[in-house]
């Protein structure tokens, strides 16, 4: 071993290819000896970028909630204020004074279509006091309270509006069906000039609507051989189980 160290050392050139022979034969076990090192550096490598990836998307996944719930919150702002506009437009189209008000609920009775505002006696309303929205005539205040009303809605099967066909000016009573999209007109003889499409208005008789307001649109006529009176079925315009707001009428001389 020492004559090899002096030969290498005295003449290097001697040992050199026996040297890089030697090198090349061990370099497969230098490998073999870094692989684990190696597999671990690889592994940390792509698990850490694994693991931030996922914590990436679950990041965004929530910022694309949370823009999501702001979207839908401001399509209902921009909705509700659509609402409001056409309220406002319709009281300005309004002869009458009117106080705007706001459903805070709904009766629980199933067989019964009232609803309550937040406007009570405080607020100058009284019982028979008649209620619109943006699109047509809704009911009539029932109950009043402090600061609360209950408003029957015209397709309560108690309710009754008096109404004349806008195109010819026959008079019926439009009644409520315990269907919020319908209500029926009774005792029409048959020669009646009525057509699906019409437009029912109120018509003032009985003093406790005005006149000209906006009620319903026929849907549906039948009469025939034999039938005493026609079977007149209207869809209410208002948004009954939609509105909002509305729109409470007081008379000129409140």
């Amino acid at each position: 071993m020492f004559g090899l160290i002096l030969v290498d050392h005295h003449y290097p050139s001697v040992l050199k290819p026996i040297k890089a022979a030697l090198f090349s034969a061990a370099s497969p076990f230098y490998k073999l000896s870094n692989t684990p090192r190696d597999v671990e550096a690889w592994g940390e490598a792509h698990l850490l970028s694994r693991a931030d990836l996922i914590e990436r998307n679950r990041a965004l996944e929530t910022e694309a909630l949370i823009l999501q719930r702001k979207l839908q919150r401001m399509a209902a702002l921009t909705a509700e204020n659509g609402r409001l506009r056409a309220l406002l437009n319709s009281a300005k189209r309004v002869e009458q004074r009117v106080t705007i008000s706001e459903l805070i609920g709904v009766e629980p009775d199933s067989r019964s279509h009232i609803v309550i505002v937040n406007r009570g006696e405080n607020d100058g309303v009284h019982v028979g006091q008649s209620v619109i929205d943006a699109s047509g005539m809704m009911g009539q205040v029932v109950v009043v309270g402090y600061n609360t009303a209950k408003v029957m809605l015209i397709t309560d099967q108690r309710h009754a509006i008096p109404v004349q066909i806008n195109r010819t000016g026959v008079r019926a009573i439009a009644e409520g069906t315990g269907d919020i999209n319908r209500l029926r007109l009774r005792h029409l003889s048959p020669t009646t000039d009525i057509r699906k499409g019409d437009l029912l208005v109120s018509s003032g008789l009985g003093g406790r609507f005005p006149v000209g307001y906006p009620v319903a649109e026929v849907i549906d006529v039948e009469g025939g051989p034999g039938m005493t009176f026609l079977e007149v079925q209207a869809k209410p315009l208002a948004r009954l189980s939609q509105s909002r707001y509305m729109l409470l009428l007081r008379d000129v001389d409140e």
